[in-house]
């Protein structure tokens, strides 16, 4: 049997790349998207504060009509005063609870059709499941993952029913607690977990409308409610948590407002972010065939470094459980 050629095998070693690139160019068949924000009606939830003010004054500054919703009136009126004395824009406040629906969808006719929607709200305890009880669990997940559906049912028949006004968009704030489960975050996590879920089906859903939806994962980032979170977390949580860093509000809001402008699905805020986005990916839309190319060739990699990650937690806990039985 004669010998294969060193050159020969040389000249196969690209054929498998370039073909997955290839094959990955006909089925993902990326179609730029741009959503435009000057001139369009941007509402967003839990815009009182931390991201979704810094998104609110990125909307404004942009040239958007803005409206926030929140649940505090005082914090409200707030915001409106910070955004109007850096922008010059006037935004439109409305107090509600996410929670409950008909208020909500009160508020969002009273807005009037939207463009742009940023679903944002979120609460969160660092606390173990054992020590949460079944209110503070349920708290979080109404909030969280069950205002997300009441927001966009709300807003979904006016933004369907929209005529010759260009693509919109639907954003979910989630969080990369939302990617990894973490130590404390037990409710948390579930909640924002279930965001992608909401995220994947929706965009079926509402992809014949021209409305993309963009599912964001911020790190900790330094809010007011995280500066609270910090306060009572357990130490594993911080031990876990001082392996990555913060980042400010108006970093995230930029990325966030980018990623949603060119219509991405999913939109990390920093490298470990996009580390995390490509080993979860999972039926996650890729409209660019190139980063569907490297979440193909990544998948083995990346989840051998998720794996490292993964033992050095469970090192901490460890190493932290031995303390406390001494």
């Amino acid at each position: 049997m004669a010998a294969i050629s060193p050159f020969f095998l040389l000249f196969l070693i690209p054929i498998v790349p370039l073909s997955i690139l290839a094959i990955l160019a006909l089925i993902v068949r990326p179609l730029p998207i741009k959503i435009p924000i000057k001139s369009r009606h941007v509402f967003i939830t839990g815009g009182s504060s931390g991201i979704g003010l810094a998104l609110a004054h990125r909307a404004a500054a942009e040239g958007a009509r803005v409206s926030i919703l929140a649940r505090s009136a005082g914090k409200l009126e707030e915001a409106k005063k910070e955004i109007q004395l850096a922008t010059g824009v006037e935004v439109a406040t409305f107090s509600a609870d996410v929670r409950d629906y008909d208020a909500v969808s009160k508020a969002i006719d009273e807005s009037g059709p939207i463009d742009v929607l940023i679903v944002n709200q979120g609460v969160f305890t660092a606390k173990e499941l054992v020590k949460h009880s079944p209110e503070d669990v349920k708290f979080t997940i109404d909030v969280n993952l069950v205002g997300s559906f009441n927001v966009i049912k709300a807003a979904l028949p006016a933004m369907k029913a929209r005529k010759d006004r260009g693509p919109a968009s639907i954003s979910l704030v989630s969080s990369q607690a939302g990617q990894v489960g973490v130590y404390g975050y037990a409710a948390y996590s579930a909640s924002k977990f279930g965001l992608q879920g909401l995220a994947q089906a929706l965009q079926q859903e509402v992809i014949a409308d021209d409305i993309h939806v963009t599912l964001i994962f911020p790190p900790d980032t330094n809010t007011p409610g995280f500066e609270e979170e910090q306060k009572s977390r357990p130490e594993v949580t911080a031990i876990i948590a001082a392996s990555s860093g913060s980042m400010e509000t108006e970093e995230v809001a930029r990325k966030a407002m980018d990623g949603i402008k060119a219509g991405k699905f999913t939109v990390s805020c920093n490298f470990e972010g996009f580390l995390l986005s490509l080993a979860t990916t999972g039926m996650s839309p890729q409209r660019s065939f190139w980063l569907a190319f490297l979440e193909v060739i990544t998948a083995g990699p990346i989840r051998l470094i998720a794996l490292f990650f993964q033992w050095d937690w469970y090192k901490a806990i460890e190493k932290w459980s031995k303390t406390k039985t001494k």
